[in-house]
């Protein structure tokens, strides 16, 4: 089973660099696939790396991380151009969606303009193998 754990903006914005990291790798280290609405500044996505790096072992894998950006268009007239810059300039950095998940879960991240794709691997439990009927030793 995959769990997708969304992580509102408004969770984050109040946090340090450091505390947004932690708390995204917390998750991250539950097994849980984070949705953040909104993106991280280039900094934070280099410490997050750099963080992840650091405290890979043999439990955690590391993870896979992509960054969705609103599509800009260059077609788009002047007045277009006005409105996203006074929105970019209003949310900061609320446009876009962060994708972040374990490396044991998440294989890989595709994007192109149209859609988004998530490759997972499956977790499979070890069981015991079960004995067929009748190959079970008869005591007497």
């Amino acid at each position: 089973m995959v769990t997708l754990q969304i992580l509102p903006y408004s969770e984050i914005e109040h946090l340090a660099s450091l505390s947004r990291i932690r708390k995204i790798l917390n998750i991250a280290k539950e097994n849980k696939i984070v949705l953040i609405q909104g993106r991280l500044k280039k900094e934070e996505e280099a410490e997050l790396i750099k963080t992840t790096m650091e405290e890979i072992d043999k439990d955690f894998q590391g993870i896979e991380l992509a960054v969705i950006y609103p599509r800009e268009s260059k077609e788009e007239g002047m007045i277009s151009n006005i409105k996203n810059t006074l929105i970019n300039t209003l949310l900061g950095d609320r446009q876009g969606l962060t994708i972040v998940g374990p490396a044991s879960i998440v294989k890989q991240i595709k994007k192109d303009p149209k859609k988004i794709e998530l490759l997972t691997t499956e977790k499979r439990s070890i069981s015991k193998p079960k004995s067929k009927p009748g190959s079970a030793k008869k005591r007497k």
